[in-house]
């Protein structure tokens, strides 16, 4: 098999259609544009939703629910992911750094899921009310 010599599978193209070559085509005359109207000029077409000047639909229907610039900036450490880390100063930096958190995080919260037996400080980094009381049963502390 040869690159020049591949050719679609029989039926697989259609020869375009030839506007304007006498009544017995089919398509002389008009073309099959019909008569008069803003579709059957040369350059007669407009922008998608374009209703004619009447309100598009797009504007029509009410715009409803709202979309977090937010959302995927949160970023979740669990317990057990603190354990592993060899540093007890936790901060977002740290976080980063050990790539636990991506860099685009905007805030981390600890959540309790696992365990920490080693006492950790908590800076810039929230906990939740759970993860919280682990951290400190462990001797830790969870700062602002």
């Amino acid at each position: 098999m040869e690159l020049n010599t591949l050719t679609p599978g029989v039926g697989a193209k259609h020869s375009s259609k030839r506007v304007g070559r006498g009544i017995g085509s089919g398509l002389g005359k008009t073309c099959g544009r019909g008569h008069k109207g803003q579709k059957s000029r040369a350059g007669g077409f407009h922008k998608v939703g374009f209703e004619g000047g009447q309100m598009p639909l797009q504007r029509r229907l009410p715009k409803r629910g709202f979309k977090s610039l937010a959302q995927g900036k949160n970023a979740e450490v669990t317990l057990s992911e603190l354990q592993a880390l060899p540093i007890t100063e936790i901060d977002m930096l740290s976080l980063i750094q050990a790539g636990l958190i991506s860099q685009h995080s905007i805030s981390c919260k600890v959540v309790l899921s696992g365990a920490i037996e080693k006492a950790v400080t908590l800076k810039g980094v929230l906990a939740t009310k759970g993860a919280k009381a682990a951290i400190e049963a462990a001797g830790g502390s969870v700062g602002a």
